[in-house]
């Protein structure tokens, strides 16, 4: 008997300033993700000593965010000591790909029920935490790359170069990201998506600016040119600002993921189904590309083209990142994260592969949509893509 791996519910955290003083930042991330996985079992009535496994993604696991974070907040949550948990890294797409095993393991018939989830906090464990005074390459790496590999803003500025795109270009992304994340939070849009926090009185994510536009802007310097940087690459106009690019955020966001048949035993209604799954390396200096790529395969492997899908949510790392992928597949920009993406709505590491597909599938139910795509690129060059077909 063959067997399809659904989606039963998908569900997110608002997202808070990943700074001190933000709106989540007193929380420790285990009781952030806990928070989370409660939420969905609760709301689906769903005895959580049926979950098979939890998986979950989490970028920097260092100090709180260390010793198995998603087991942790496994615990935390109440399930069941026999309930197991694991926590994956594939950099910014790590939850993304921890649905993409949970759906794996449903499929090849190991599992019945799985969540994968993920959480960041960047308030509490920063950016880089995890390699500070250390050296994550080794000699063979910076053998294989004499001329050094950089971070993913220099990335950012390697594509907008390499693709030819303005400044005003970039900037008119950035602003149309806060604009439709706007309209979505302001019409109730996120409603369905959206869980409380416990000890946080609002559902409004912080990072959403609605007066955004190009002039304002337009004042930002350039936030990753150094001399040293300037001298390596001298035809650079440098162009990547605060304001292009995604803001360190604190959020968690879980999927529910099970059998159909599991899912018609326990009564409950799937809301989508997953087509196709694809991950990819890419050239780690332009580390960002692989959307490129990862978007072909699956498009191969689903035996769809990009205009029967009804919406993408591609993930704005960088406005550069978008802009290149929409030139590169030709797609429809009006398909092209409709409600907005990290860039307003923040890019809690860890957590954006199961928030990205939170709401892609409320955009498909919203609008009856079919097919949706959702696609991430990671630090080190990796990709993943993955298409759901709305039930």
């Amino acid at each position: 008997m063959s067997t399809e791996a659904v989606i039963v519910d998908v569900i997110r955290t608002p997202v808070g300033r990943g700074k001190p003083g933000g709106r989540l930042s007193d929380i420790h991330p285990v009781d952030l993700l806990a928070g989370v996985l409660d939420a969905l079992v609760t709301r689906n009535d769903l005895d959580p000593a049926l979950v098979d496994d939890v998986i979950g993604g989490c970028v920097s696991q260092i100090g709180e965010q260390s010793y198995n974070v998603t087991r942790n907040a496994v615990l935390a949550a109440g399930f069941p000591e026999t309930v197991p948990g694991t926590t994956i890294d594939r950099q910014c797409g790590s939850s993304q790909q921890a649905a993409t095993f949970a759906a794996q393991s449903v499929l090849a018939g190991q599992s019945h029920i799985v969540i994968a989830c993920g959480v960041e906090s960047m308030s509490r464990v920063p950016l880089g935490s995890s390699a500070a005074g250390a050296d994550p390459y080794g000699s063979r790496v910076r053998a294989r790359y004499p001329d050094g590999l950089v971070n993913q803003g220099v990335s950012a500025e390697l594509i907008a170069d390499k693709w030819g795109f303005s400044r005003e270009d970039l900037d008119g992304f950035a602003a149309r990201s806060h604009r439709l994340a706007s309209a979505a939070g302001e019409s109730g849009a996120f409603a369905t998506e959206l869980v409380p926090v416990a000890g946080v009185d609002t559902l409004v994510d912080e990072t959403v600016r609605p007066g955004t536009t190009v002039e304002s802007l337009a004042g930002l310097n350039p936030a990753f040119r150094t001399d040293a940087l300037a001298e390596r690459f001298p035809a650079l106009d440098w162009r990547i600002t605060a304001g292009n690019s995604s803001p360190l955020t604190d959020g968690a966001s879980a999927a529910l993921i099970m059998s159909a048949q599991a899912a018609e035993q326990l009564g409950l209604e799937p809301r989508a189904r997953f087509r196709a799954f694809s991950v990819v390396g890419s050239d780690p200096l332009y580390m960002l590309t692989g959307v490129i790529p990862a978007t072909e395969r699956v498009l191969e492997r689903s035996g769809l083209a990009i205009d029967d899908l009804d919406a993408y949510e591609v993930n704005e790392a960088f406005a550069s990142v978008p802009l290149a992928w929409l030139r590169e597949t030709g797609a429809d920009a009006a398909r092209l994260n409709p409600r907005g993406g990290a860039i307003a709505l923040g890019h809690a590491l860890g957590s954006s592969g199961t928030r990205l597909l939170t709401t892609l599938v409320n955009q498909l139910e919203a609008t009856g949509g079919r097919y949706g795509l959702q696609t991430m690129c990671e630090g080190g060059g990796m990709a993943n893509a993955t298409i759901i077909e709305r039930v």
